[in-house]
């Protein structure tokens, strides 16, 4: 923990300027989420390949989620600053090649850069914010790199309808070059990162390709069932059973090396572990209301696009606004009971989901969100910090990277589930989307399924431990800061 002090004071003067680098990397990933949905039929219609276009979409999540546990532990072997100057680097050589792809295959193929890129910049940028800032400050510097999703959520699709309209599609690309050049300097300016005692670690390649082999697999199997092939069909039994082999060879892999890729280990540790259980069923929760909240809003109230965006955007509102404020409360009540506290909210919001019907208003829908995003601000934030104060400043990379990605597993699970529950009981419309006189006590069920969940999370936000480690820690921390100053 001194170290880590030592870190925090020793670079107080410069915080400011290396959160906003990180705020400013953190923003390219999230804009490049949700800023291609509204452009997605103008490249179509220009590039071709329109049964290729899920593809902008998953190839970006599957390379996000592969290489965000991977890039969190090299992380702690490589140094923060060197992988998160590589992961911004990746992000811009992604945008260069989709800005000028000539062919959908070439645009795919700049996606998965990007997405490689923000599996680095995530954890990454969250690590550097543990290292460099108190327990006490920590919860509202995770507000403000939330806050980014808030915005993103908004600006995203209205600028890659602007620029698709008025401009070139391939803007919502280019305009990221800029932004990666200023973010790279700020960091490498600013971000001075301490030395690293002893000799580096040997990375763990073999497990590195098993890890990523088999999430691929996973991940893709739950992204594209029901849809590209049936749940049932021999493509979806081989990619899950490969999926699993692949796994299954990595964690007998990582009992027999003494420095694996990701210590599976550390998942025993009680904090750790149910941190990473939450984050799953957090992924499950946002994803679902993602997906289908704009649905029932379009196809059930009959609103457009820009009023259901701004419904499942006042959960995106909430998030930010309780997780600057968290902070106060698990230093004075510790975290389990901030978790607790958060998951009850959460559990709140999706029964009021519940009470929704084929007459509800739109403010009602946003009530709810909102109420959901404030639950999430108080769970999954400070259950990743307690996960990330368990851990040593070699670990937190692993720690972090592990944590964000059972957030994508569960929001691939999610997706998986809830278009399982949809599909069965509506047809698609014109456009894709799920419609018929079904789709109301389809969306009726994934807001059962939410509510059951959240009820699986309060569940675990109990089993968090019960002792005052924040409080320990804070006083910990203040005396190390002071002890540095003097």
């Amino acid at each position: 923990m001194p170290r880590n002090v030592a870190v925090s004071v020793g670079l107080r003067s410069e915080r400011g300027p290396i959160l906003l680098s990180l705020m400013l990397a953190t923003a390219l990933v999230a804009l490049d989420a949700t800023i291609i949905a509204t452009a997605s039929a103008t490249i179509a219609r220009e590039l071709g390949g329109f049964e290729q276009l899920p593809w902008l979409f998953s190839t970006y999540l599957l390379a996000q989620a592969v290489s965000t546990p991977v890039f969190g532990r090299l992380a702690d072997v490589l140094g923060r600053k060197r992988l998160m100057l590589a992961g911004v680097g990746l992000f811009f050589l992604g945008s260069v090649l989709c800005g000028a792809a000539p062919t959908m295959e070439l645009l795919i193929a700049g996606r998965v850069l990007q997405g490689l890129g923000a599996g680095a910049v995530m954890p990454v940028s969250m690590t550097i914010a543990a290292d460099i800032y108190t327990l006490e400050e920590r919860a509202k510097t995770q507000g403000y790199l939330a806050s980014v999703w808030a915005i993103s959520a908004v600006v995203g699709p209205t600028l890659g309808g602007v620029f698709s309209e008025f401009t070139s599609w391939r803007w919502i690309f280019l305009v990221n070059v800029p932004l990666c050049a200023l973010a790279a300097w700020m960091l490498a300016r600013r971000y001075h990162e301490p030395a690293r005692e002893g000799s580096r670690e040997p990375i763990d390649y073999i497990g590195a390709g098993l890890l990523a082999g088999g999430s691929t697999l996973l991940l893709l199997g739950l992204l594209e069932g029901g849809t590209r092939w049936a749940w049932v069909s021999p493509a979806s039994v081989a990619i899950f059973a490969a999926g699993l082999l692949l796994l299954a060879t990595f964690a007998l892999h990582g009992r027999r090396t003494r420095h694996p890729i990701v210590d599976v280990s550390i998942l025993r540790r009680r904090v750790v572990g149910v941190s990473t259980a939450i984050s799953l069923l957090v992924g499950v929760v946002v994803l679902g209301l993602s997906t289908y909240v704009p649905i029932y809003a379009q196809g059930v109230l009959g609103t457009g696009p820009l009023v259901a965006g701004f419904a499942l955007a006042a959960m995106t509102i909430g998030w930010p606004l309780s997780a600057s404020n968290a902070g106060r409360l698990y230093l004075r009540m510790g975290f389990r009971l901030t978790a607790v506290v958060g998951t009850c909210l959460v559990v709140v919001g999706t029964a009021l989901t519940l009470l929704l019907g084929a007459s509800s208003s739109v403010l009602a829908v946003a009530a709810a969100c909102f109420v959901i995003g404030a639950g999430m601000g108080l769970t999954a934030v400070p259950t990743l910090i307690a996960a990330q104060s368990q851990a040593s400043f070699s670990e937190r990379g692993a720690v972090t990277g592990t944590n964000m990605f059972a957030r994508s597993l569960g929001s691939a699970v999610g997706v998986a589930v809830c278009g399982a529950i949809v599909n069965a009981r509506t047809t698609l419309g014109p456009d894709g989307t799920p419609a018929g006189p079904g789709l109301m006590s389809a969306v009726h069920l994934v807001f059962w399924l939410l509510a059951a969940v959240a009820v699986a999370l309060v569940a675990l936000a109990a089993l968090m431990p019960a002792d005052r480690q924040a409080a320990r820690q804070r006083r910990a921390e203040t005396a190390a800061t002071q002890a540095a100053a003097a």
